[in-house]
C-alpha cells in the first residue's frame, strides 16, 4: 500500500507544475507535502489519483504502475480514496447515503446490504455512526469533513489522499479535527498523503514531510529534521521564523556576531570543515535574552502569543534579530538586552 513517483512531470502550457519529482510514501505512513500556493502540490496529488496524466515519469500504487509510458489505469480502478478541500457532499443524500455512494462510485456492484454495511463501518471509524440518517446541512463543518473522510475510507482504499482538507475551517476547529483525522487514519492503518500550505499542520501530523517549491522538492525527511536542519535558506524561511547569520567556520563551530554556535551533525558541517565564511540558520528559540543596560541589542517590537513571545531586536551591528521565549518573563520595547546563543543550540549551514 505504498505510493512511488519516479521522475514525474506535468506542465500546463509553459508552466511546469511538477518538475521531475521522485518520491516514495511507505505503507502505513502519514506523509505531508508542504508548500506555498501554486507550487504544484495539488497537481501532484491529482497525478496519483488519476485526475491528471503525467507528461513524463511513472506513478505506482501498491507496487503497480498506474501511470507512465504506455500505461494508464483509470482513477476508479486505483483503489485510491480522495478527500478534498471542500467536503463535496450531496445535499439530497443522507450521511449514510453519501458514504454509500462512495462505494458505488468506486465501481463496485455490491448489493444494497453490503453497501450499507460498508458505509456504517466507515461512519463507525470516524465516530459518526449515530448520525447516518442526518443530512449535510444538519452537520457542523468538522462533521462534514469527517463524513468526506468516511466516504474515502468506505471503499477500503490502498491509499488516502487529502487535499488541504482543513483549510476552510476556523482555527480552533482545524486544530481539533486534524488530530481526530490523524487518529482515524492510524486506527485504519491507512497509507495517507496530505498536501497543505500550513507548516504547523504538516509538522504536527506527518511521519515525514516533503517541502515543495516551483514544482520541485527541496527537502524530504522527518518533521523535526526538516525544521531543525533545513536544506537551504528558502526552506528554512518557509518552515518558520529564522535568523540567517554570517559567520566564520572553525572546525565543528561557527563564530557569529551573536556568539559561537556548535554545528549540527557532521553531514551538515562538511562544507565548513576547512574553515571560511559561511551562513547559518538559527531559529528564534535557539537564542536567549537577559536584561542588560550595556547589552548588544534593543527590543524594537514584541508579539505576545500567549504561551510565548516573539521579540524583534535591533542588534548593535544594525541587523534585526528574532528571539522567541516563553511568556513567563516579558521584556519591554526600548529595553536594552544581551542576546546570545541558547545553551546547546545547534546551528545549520545554509546556502
Amino acid at each position: 500500500m505504498s505510493v512511488e513517483l519516479d521522475s514525474v512531470s506535468r506542465s500546463f502550457g509553459a508552466t511546469r507544475a511538477v518538475a521531475g519529482v521522485s518520491l516514495a510514501v511507505r505503507t502505513g505512513e502519514l506523509f505531508a507535502v508542504l508548500g506555498p500556493s501554486g507550487c504544484g502540490k495539488s497537481t501532484l496529488l491529482r497525478l496519483i489519483a488519476g485526475f491528471e496524466r503525467p507528461d513524463g515519469g511513472t506513478v505506482a500504487v501498491s507496487g503497480e504502475a498506474v501511470a507512465g509510458p504506455r500505461r494508464w489505469i483509470a482513477p476508479e480502478r486505483r483503489r485510491v480514496g480522495m478527500v478534498f478541500q471542500e467536503d463535496a457532499l450531496f445535499p439530497h443524500l443522507s450521511v449514510e447515503g453519501n458514504v454509500g455512494f462512495g462505494v458505488r462510485g468506486g465501481g463496485r456492484s455490491a448489493a444494497r446490504r453490503e453497501e450499507r454495511s460498508a458505509a456504517r463501518r466507515a461512519l463507525e471509524l470516524v465516530g459518526l455512526h449515530h448520525k447516518g440518517d442526518r443530512y449535510p446541512h444538519e452537520l457542523s463543518g468538522g462533521e462534514r469533513q469527517r463524513v468526506a473522510l468516511a466516504r474515502a475510507l468506505a471503499t477500503r482504499p490502498s491509499v488516502v489522499l487529502l487535499d488541504e482538507p482543513f483549510s476552510s475551517l476556523d482555527a480552533p476547529l482545524r486544530a481539533s479535527l486534524r488530530r481526530e483525522v490523524e487518529l482515524i487514519l492510524r486506527d485504519a492503518e491507512a497509507t495517507a498523503l496530505l498536501v497543505t500550505h500550513d507548516q504547523e499542520e504538516a509538522l504536527s501530523l506527518a511521519d515525514r514531510v516533503a517541502v515543495m517549491r516551483d514544482g520541485e522538492l527541496t527537502q524530504v525527511g522527518p518533521p523535526e529534521e526538516v525544521y531543525a536542519r533545513p536544506a537551504d535558506r528558502w526552506t528554512a524561511g518557509f518552515l518558520g521564523e529564522v535568523n540567517v547569520l554570517a559567520g566564520l567556520a572553525r572546525g565543528d563551530r561557527v563564530e557569529t556576531e551573536l556568539g559561537r554556535f556548535d554545528l549540527a551533525p557532521a553531514e551538515y558541517a562538511q562544507p565548513a570543515s576547512a574553515g571560511g565564511s559561511v551562513h547559518m540558520a538559527v531559529r528564534p528559540e535557539q537564542l536567549e535574552l537577559r536584561a542588560d543596560e550595556l547589552g548588544n541589542a534593543e527590543v524594537i517590537d514584541r508579539e505576545f502569543r500567549g504561551h510565548d513571545v516573539l521579540y524583534r531586536l535591533r542588534h548593535e551591528g544594525g541587523r534585526t534579530v528574532l528571539v522567541q521565549l516563553p511568556s513567563l518573563t516579558l521584556y519591554e520595547v526600548g529595553q536594552r538586552v544581551l542576546v546570545r546563543p541558547a545553551r546547546a543550540a545547534l546551528g545549520t549551514l545554509v546556502d
